[in-house]
């Protein structure tokens, strides 16, 4: 039985039983016999159905940022932005799906062969609570959208949010069987991923669990897209505009009660800006309003749980220890719940084991450099490349950045948000693979070469 825990308020919801091993075995026939008739679709029939989904997720858009609130805390205002990203999501795999599956053909010796992109099969999705509905969306529109079908294994403490995204999209028209919410614990996706119906995995979470499925995938000699952890760095140069660059980094630390992969989490400052960003910056986190995630002026709600809660503690706790300065906050709030307030760590040893991992909370580790060269490799200095994000209005400076950095994305006086139409991905620890745009929407499709002969037709 799943059982959630509001962790504004501690109460337990209603428990969705976890499936049987009967259950289980009834899905994958159906993602398969879904498969059968799916690949072979039109693609106005794919497109039809996304842009239906999309509808639904309008017109059901409160209740999904609600059952998110609940089951994970974050304030209805981000959960509705997070639906509505949904949305666009799948409008625009509605919109641009046709064109990234366009054939492309290449002359050979010997005649010309077509490069065509087609379905694979059913594919699984092992997807974390942070975003609960954003996640599996830009997994769920490429996939449905490139003829395949989807299989989602969430998080345990977001059933409530994978039984509704299914209800919506069977709401919407999509086959039985296209995409289905399975109901269950981690114990039981090595051998969905062995099964010989699924084709693929997908996973975004930790460290540990992606390299617990990839194991698996390999072992059966399936692709796997990993989207892992982050320490993203935010670095800040002389020529930045300093009120948005701390502003925005504020953002990046408070988004999502500091819960978010690919925000800003080591603040990287040269020196000359050093002090008057930290006047900037330390005002803004002391500003953040926490409070109740369902009101409209809430900055900041609790984290994801206690256990969450308390994780996030015990590193600012490890990180004091080996001679980091807390500046303020990062302390646990006398409620019910999983609150804390929001901290700033200074003169943290980055060789120190917690200057290596992720704080995936709302506290910032702040570094204070000499130059780009010093920017850049602390920058690099730990296992994760996810994100990244630079600010300075110096062409040199940005070009050294793009290049230099380690992370699958940089940002350029900006904050670091996935989008539709970008690649989305990390290197070294943080995974590999892409999502997003046609990227992703290929990871898990056959390129298949039909070769033809001098004179004959299939361009």
């Amino acid at each position: 039985m799943f059982t959630s825990i509001n962790p504004a308020t501690g109460e337990a919801a209603e428990g969705i039983p976890e499936l049987t091993a009967d259950e289980i075995e009834l899905a994958l026939t159906r993602a398969a016999t879904a498969f059968k008739a799916w690949r072979n679709s039109s693609l106005d029939q794919r497109t039809k159905l996304l842009s239906a989904i999309a509808d639904q997720w309008e017109a059901n858009k409160q209740h999904l940022a609600e059952t998110a609130v609940r089951e994970m805390g974050k304030t209805l205002v981000s959960a509705i932005a997070e639906v509505e990203k949904c949305i666009a999501g799948f409008r625009h795999y509605a919109a641009n799906g046709p064109a990234y599956l366009e054939p492309t053909t290449v002359k050979t010796a010997g005649g010309h062969a077509v490069a065509r992109w087609l379905p694979m099969g059913p594919v699984l999705a092992v997807m974390p609570w942070n975003f609960p509905y954003w996640q599996v969306v830009r997994f769920l529109a490429p996939t449905l959208m490139a003829g395949n079908v989807a299989l989602l294994k969430h998080a345990s403490s977001v059933q409530g949010c994978g039984a509704l995204m299914q209800q919506l999209v069977s709401a919407a028209g999509a086959p039985d069987g296209l995409f289905q919410n399975l109901a269950i614990k981690s114990d039981k996706v090595s051998d969905i991923i062995a099964d010989k119906r699924v084709v693929a995995v997908t996973l975004t979470g930790s460290e540990g669990a992606g390299a617990k499925v990839a194991q698996a995938a390999g072992r059966a000699l399936k692709k796997v897209v990993l989207e892992l952890g982050g320490s993203d760095p935010l670095i800040v140069m002389p020529s930045a505009d300093l009120d948005l660059a701390a502003k925005t980094a504020v953002t990046a630390r408070i988004q999502n009660a500091g819960q978010s992969c690919i925000c800003a989490k080591r603040m990287i400052v040269h020196a000359d800006v050093y002090d008057a960003f930290m006047e900037r910056f330390e005002a803004g986190m002391k500003a953040v309003k926490i409070g109740d995630p369902m009101a409209k002026d809430t900055g900041m709600g609790p984290l994801s749980s206690v256990q969450q809660r308390d994780t996030v503690l015990e590193q600012v706790e490890r990180a004091k220890v080996a001679g980091a300065t807390l500046h303020f906050g990062a302390e646990k709030v006398d409620r019910e719940g999983a609150w804390m307030t929001p901290g700033v760590l200074t003169d943290l040893d980055p060789e120190s084991p917690v200057a290596k991992e992720e704080i995936f909370g709302p506290v910032a580790a702040v570094y204070k450099v000499a130059d780009i060269d010093a920017a850049i490799t602390l920058a690099n200095d730990v296992p994760y490349g996810l994100g990244s994000a630079v600010w300075t209005n110096d062409e040199a400076e940005i070009e050294r950045f793009a290049r230099d950095i380690e992370a699958g994305m940089t940002a350029v006086n900006a904050l670091l948000a996935s989008t539709p139409e970008a690649p989305f991905g990390g290197v070294k620890l943080s995974g590999h693979g892409r999502e997003l745009g046609p990227w992703g929407m290929h990871e898990f499709m056959n390129l298949k070469a039909v070769m033809y002969g001098e004179g004959m037709a299939g361009d």
